[in-house]
């Protein structure tokens, strides 16, 4: 499909021009004409750029954070009674990240060939995702679109302030796991060889853990070709296996099982499904929609695999509540309140209750997690540091006792 610029003068006398999208320039002219518009002028667009929805540039990824800004500004500019293609234009104009401008001018360019705004962003999946699109179709249809933008907003800030928490508390541990490894290496490839000499023809009266800090220093000294070769050979293998289906149900329950870290996680899908659940069912999303979209935004299998179990259920006509009130990765209590909101008509405000009571969770558990693991972590590494250093210094003094 091709884009044509035209100049028109509509019934009313007025001049207006654009760009219409097309088969060809006959469609389009058709197109002008049917709507009763004399056309001055019709040509080949050659701004327009044909993405197809597709990813133009693999550098600049478009962000969650974007496409907050984004929402943002077409918030307050429709408010102001500012025309939504007008607003997509303007925003697209001092948009900083070229890949996101790109799709924006894609959008805009819909909409001037007729088509709804959700149909518009559903052309690019991995950056509008189906909870925005189907909230965006849903305000089109309601007629909401100003309030509608304000609460994709917040979701969207949320979102953005679950991950960074969660991504502050695994931040620390990697630091002093990664300084651990560092460190260790040091002694073990630097110093802990310049102590061969001293024990070279005294093996006999070594201890076992310098013997065995010695095989392991002469290991990494000769072999770290093949170490970092079998290492990226584990890590390219374990990312393949978690995007496998098998592979990532094992990962996600091994998440779910992980002492320390198991309740944040679980407190994270729980709150992230709810809320999303919970915004869908107070925009008007159809209800198989709204469990679809939690399910595919669930991030963990075993959660998706719940939230369609719970959709088939209600495909065939039951209540939400009762596939949840028969598994256990909700709390019974969780479920019995779903339970009641859908017997009440309040589901959607149920929904927001239990998901705003586990994001205050999942926020003092992320402070527990942080405050236990700190220590943890540096204990850890006190203990090997120490436990080489003990290694290279007591056989000094049971060497030097020897000698006396």
């Amino acid at each position: 499909m091709g884009h044509y610029r035209f100049e028109v003068k509509q019934a009313g006398g007025q001049v207006a021009s654009g760009v219409l999208a097309a088969s060809s320039m006959a469609e389009a002219g058709e197109i002008l004409r049917r709507q009763g518009n004399v056309i001055l002028a019709l040509s080949p667009s050659t701004t327009a750029k044909k993405s197809g929805g597709l990813q133009l540039s693999f550098l600049g990824a478009p962000s969650l954070k974007d496409v907050l800004n984004f929402t943002s500004q077409m918030a307050v500019m429709i408010k102001a009674g500012i025309s939504l293609r007008a607003a997509i234009e303007g925003i697209a104009e001092q948009c900083q990240n070229p890949r996101f401008k790109d799709m924006l001018d894609s959008v805009r360019k819909d909409l001037e060939g007729g088509k709804q705004l959700s149909d518009a962003l559903a052309r690019f999946p991995k950056t509008f995702t189906p909870l925005y699109v189907n909230m965006v179709r849903a305000s089109e249809m309601s007629g909401s679109f100003g309030k509608m933008l304000d609460r994709i907003v917040n979701y969207l800030a949320q979102q953005m302030e679950t991950r960074s928490m969660v991504r502050s508390a695994m931040i620390y541990p990697a630091i002093i796991g990664i300084m651990a490894v560092v460190t260790t290496t040091f002694l073990l490839t630097y110093v802990l060889p310049k102590f061969v000499t001293i024990f070279e023809g005294k093996e006999a009266a070594l201890p076992m853990p310098t013997k065995f800090l010695l095989a392991t220093s002469a290991i990494l000294v000769g072999y770290w070709w093949l170490i970092l070769g079998v290492l990226g050979a584990a890590i390219w293998a374990f990312l393949l296996l978690i995007r496998t289906p098998n592979g990532r149900l094992w990962f996600d329950a091994v998440k779910l099982k992980t002492p320390i870290f198991r309740k944040m996680f679980r407190a994270m899908y729980i709150s992230r499904g709810l809320h999303t659940m919970g915004v869908l069912v107070n925009s008007g999303v159809p209800m198989l929609d709204v469990i679809a979209i939690t399910a595919q935004i669930s991030g963990n299998a075993l959660y998706r695999t719940m939230w369609m179990q719970v959709y088939n259920s209600v495909k065939q006509g039951k209540k939400i509540a009762v596939p949840l009130l028969k598994g256990n990765m909700l709390p019974r209590s969780v479920a019995q309140m779903i339970a009641a909101g859908e017997e009440s008509g309040r589901l959607g405000e149920v929904l927001d209750d239990v998901s705003g009571y586990y994001s205050k969770e999942l926020r003092a558990i992320i402070k527990n997690v942080t405050a236990l693991i700190e220590p943890l972590m540096i204990v850890m590494m006190g203990l090997v540091v120490g436990f080489i250093a003990m290694s290279i210094v007591l056989p000094i003094f049971k060497l030097s006792s020897l000698v006396k």
